[in-house]
């Protein structure tokens, strides 16, 4: 028997905007309002506004939280300075991936983790898991929060007007409890879109007001609501790992490229240490494949999946792909064998139903934003 899937808070809000609604870890949620070129071309020049409340809010409570989070997650959490974020994972005994996350230190012994929405069960329940023995409470919190993101080089300017809290101080994977449009929320400046914008945590009664407020105060400045398939193009042109795709359970996070998010130094143990020093020292040894971009010289887009190829032989498969509206071409993100994965590699291709189409070989991230 098939379960419906979760709205929002602004669920009437989406719909009554005519956008594209589709089923998302669960969750409906809109997919695109109106053009995702438009859409991804208005974060990348002006501003965007999203709806991330599908995203799932764990709080970790308590005077073992700090050494609860260290034993659970690879980051070294109880370093993190409170009104601070860090981006980190958890993975399993044998490190794996289950999901890479964004902790929040809010106070001194409260923690929010974010996870991925498609996996904040499996977060939650291993966090559960994870806390016997340690003095801390892991409290699931995803009816708690709606979540909404304003994206884009204008977005300091828009959010600015609708909050007396002190923007400018705040810095990068930072946060801070402030009043927004006169209703309290957490002010966060992290994002998935390679630009500069604001994540705002509040009550989801109060996720309407936020919503309209924001919508007027960026008329002028060309704010416009977005929809997941702008966010999947954004982050891809922004080389950002994305569950599922770049990330998984078969994959250390020295497979992934990303094994300076685990901690070695942190005191005591973790889950996956033993396992994830093996992985450390076979990276050393002999790279992994590497997780790199790939520019199509045609207009065939590449997807998750796809084998690539050089001189005849599979040398690493597709993760994510799709049109790339800033570059104007496709764009991909593949793992590679380590032989075929330096810029420039010639002689690279994606087969896409059975044709070999060449690829240009080229460091992640395909966009950075000028600052």
């Amino acid at each position: 028997m098939s379960t419906a899937p979760r709205t929002t808070a602004l669920d009437a809000v989406h719909r009554a905007l005519g956008a594209t609604m589709t089923d998302f870890a669960g969750w409906d949620m809109p997919l695109r309002y109106g053009s995702e070129r438009d859409e991804h071309q208005a974060v990348r020049s002006r501003a965007g506004l999203f709806d991330l409340s599908h995203m799932g809010e764990i709080t970790v409570t308590g005077p073992q939280a700090a050494a609860l989070l260290d034993f659970s997650l690879v980051g070294n959490i109880s370093s993190v300075a409170v009104g601070r974020a860090r981006y980190t994972m958890i993975c399993q005994e044998d490190g794996g991936i289950l999901d890479d996350l964004i902790v929040y230190r809010l106070e001194e012994r409260r923690y929010m983790v974010v996870a991925n929405a498609s996996n904040a069960q499996t977060v939650l329940d291993a966090l559960s898991a994870r806390a016997a023995g340690f003095d801390a409470e892991v409290r699931d919190d995803r009816d708690a929060y709606a979540l909404i993101a304003v994206q884009g080089p204008a977005s300091p300017g828009i959010l600015a007007s609708v909050t007396d809290a002190d923007l400018d101080g705040l810095k990068y994977y930072a946060g801070l409890p402030g009043t927004v449009a006169g209703v309290p929320a957490l002010i966060a400046r992290t994002g998935y879109t390679g630009e500069d914008g604001f994540e705002l945590f509040s009550a989801p009664e109060h996720a309407e007001t936020l919503w309209t407020a924001l919508t007027e105060a960026g008329a002028e400045a060309g704010l416009i609501p977005c929809g997941l398939s702008c966010r999947d193009t954004l982050r891809l042109e922004a080389g950002m790992p994305l569950y599922g795709h770049e990330l998984t359970t078969a994959l250390t996070p020295f497979d992934a490229g990303l094994g300076r998010v685990v901690k070695f130094e942190k005191e005591g143990d973790f889950v996956g240490r033993a396992a994830l020093e093996a992985a450390a020292e076979r990276a050393a040894a002999k790279p992994p494949r590497k997780l790199v971009g790939l520019v199509a010289e045609g207009r065939r887009v590449p997807r998750a999946g796809m084998s690539v190829v050089a001189g005849g032989e599979v040398v690493g498969e597709v993760t994510s792909g799709a049109p790339s509206p800033t570059l104007g071409k496709p764009i991909a993100m593949a793992y590679l064998d380590a032989a075929h994965a330096e810029p420039g590699t010639a002689g690279v291709g994606v087969d896409i139903r059975g044709t070999h189409e060449p690829y240009e070989v080229v460091a992640l991230p395909f966009y950075k934003r000028q600052k």
